[in-house]
């Protein structure tokens, strides 16, 4: 039978009472399905429920075949190795022990000799050069998650249940992840904010506020689709819109028709035109008629204001988030960075950078590009003054902002506002609450204090502290933006930058993020200031 879990009306809520998820009716079969939505939205969540860690409030959840799960971050212990991930030791014991011509005869007879061939197969498989003995704390976080997956297809699972498998990847190593996915003919059901891997899946599910959406096919399929269910629910809000102002005309005119035909009444009366008791009898009518068409006309305009109201709630789930920002008035021909022959490291007599030299001039957009461990932090750490070189010079001549993974230009103290108004001192509160609002931080949403945002969320404040000012910098260095942050926090951060006119210096393994924030030239570490 092939592998599936089933999810029927599930529901789950936090330790608070907080509904996360409520009445999720979902399948996954022997196919590659994307799990999307912005953080909080229960992802994480759902795969814990799949997986047993969590118990549903409410529901049922039916799998069959064996599961394989790889976390977020492989923990280790500090010597444990390879083997051990792949709980083999004991097994290549037995056949080191053969080789020695120590084994007894019960251990050769169980002896796995196809072991050794089947590990390194595995590894081979997500691009990892390296030996059962090799010790996991040795390893990058980055090459101990390609191990972890290793040792997870080593198991030959059904269905694989994988949580930001390419975070913390380095362009290698994301690449073996993509394909290693892209041949895959089991069941998986994989959380990711990385496009390229999404876009090899055969269905994206979305968790959003409005409950949970399937939908065929990879990444461009998925954002196909959600640009026609965008312009459907503007075309449904422009018809809620324009039936409200036809109820309101419409109650408006009955109205003045009313309010004649009561005039008209009046004046007959005044004359005494008609009996006393004809006309209570008329003015009685009259009441009752305006009463059920007011009654009437209320229904339909609540009707409509329901419509209108329902249409923006969805409009707010899929409307891409765009920005305007000040000029940074950088001319072309102004050299923002320069570095000349330098060499640099932390160990003496090993360096890690050298005869380096680099400049950026005018508005480019520079991508740092380079396996783990080649270089590219150091290079940062140079250019933002937190290492000294050994030799060659680094000069940033005009001002720069450095955005780190943890934004630690940020006060965590502070809270959105008050970190705006102490990095743009000369804004008023009308211009910091406006600046605020284009990145979505609206009336009480700028009191956040930084320390209880999201990473998402802290990035975002961080682009509106620094780019939201009356004189944005003119170079901003970023370093790796798009890890751990959901995929619409990646698209605002994509129109802060593609909104802003000054130079920018990335390091990034995201090939789609790099492409949408329009890179002009890259450097390959190491390469000693190799250009392209």
């Amino acid at each position: 039978m092939p592998a599936s879990i089933t999810l029927s009306n599930l529901s789950w809520s936090t330790p608070d009472g907080r509904p996360l998820l409520s009445g999720l009716d979902l399948s996954f079969g022997a196919e590659r399905t994307g799990l999307v939505g912005r953080n909080g939205a229960g992802k994480t969540t759902l795969l814990k429920l799949v997986t047993g860690e969590l118990q549903p409030l409410s529901g049922n959840i039916a799998f069959d075949g064996r599961l394989g799960v790889l976390r977020q971050s492989v923990q280790v212990e500090a010597r444990a190795t390879i083997a051990d991930l792949f709980d083999a030791s004991d097994a290549l014991a037995v056949l080191m022990r053969a080789e020695r011509g120590e084994a007894s005869g019960e251990e050769l007879a169980h002896a796995d000799w196809t072991l050794e061939s089947r590990m390194a197969s595995a590894l081979e498989r997500v691009g990892l050069d390296a030996l059962p003995e090799t010790v996991l704390a040795s390893l990058s976080g980055g090459q101990r998650t390609r191990a972890g997956l290793a040792a997870l297809i080593f198991t030959e699972p059904d269905f694989l249940i994988l949580d930001e498998p390419t975070n913390n990847l380095d362009r290698e190593g994301r690449d073996a992840v993509i394909a290693l996915l892209r041949d895959w003919r089991g069941g998986a059901l994989v959380v990711s904010h990385d496009r390229e891997l999404l876009e090899t899946m055969d269905a994206i599910v979305e968790l959003t506020a409005l409950g949970a959406g399937r939908y065929g096919g990879g990444w461009s399929a998925f954002q196909e689709r959600k640009a026609i269910e965008l312009a459907a629910a503007e075309h449904g809000l422009a018809d809620a819109e324009k039936r409200i102002d036809e109820v309101n005309r419409s109650a408006q005119l009955a109205a003045e028709r009313q309010a004649r035909s009561d005039r008209g009444g009046r004046i007959k009366a005044a004359r005494g035109d008609m009996p006393r008791i004809v006309a209570g009898g008329l003015k009685r009518k009259a009441e009752n008629t305006r009463g059920e068409r007011v009654r009437l006309g209320e229904k339909r305009r609540e009707h409509a204001l329901g419509e209108a109201s329902v249409a923006r709630g969805k409009i707010e789930v899929l409307q891409p988030f765009a920005v305007r920002l000040e000029p940074t008035g950088l001319p072309p021909s102004r050299v923002v960075l320069r570095l000349e022959g330098v060499t640099a490291g932390y160990a003496p007599g090993r360096p890690i950078i050298h005869d380096l030299s680099l400049a950026l001039t005018g508005p480019e957009r520079v991508a740092i590009s380079g396996p783990n461990g080649s270089g590219k932090t150091t290079l940062l750490a140079l250019i933002t003054g937190v290492l000294d070189p050994w030799g060659g010079t680094v000069s940033v001549p005009a001002g720069y902002a450095f955005f780190d993974q943890s934004v630690s230009l940020l006060d965590p103290g502070l809270s959105v506002r008050e970190n705006f108004r102490a990095l743009n001192p000369g804004a008023d509160e009308n211009a910091c609450r406006a600046a605020l609002a284009r990145f979505m931080f609206r009336a009480d949403a700028a009191l956040q204090q930084v320390s209880t945002l999201s990473g998402g969320q802290r990035l975002r404040a961080g682009l509106a502290c620094v780019l939201g000012g009356p004189k944005p910098p003119p170079l901003l260095i970023l370093d790796e933006p798009t890890n751990h942050l959901d995929i619409d926090s990646i698209a605002a951060v994509e129109a802060g930058l593609a909104a802003y006119d000054g130079a920018l210096l990335v390091v990034s393994h995201d090939e789609v993020f790099l492409g949408n924030i329009s890179i002009t030239r890259r450097v390959l570490m190491p390469s000693g200031a190799t250009m392209l």
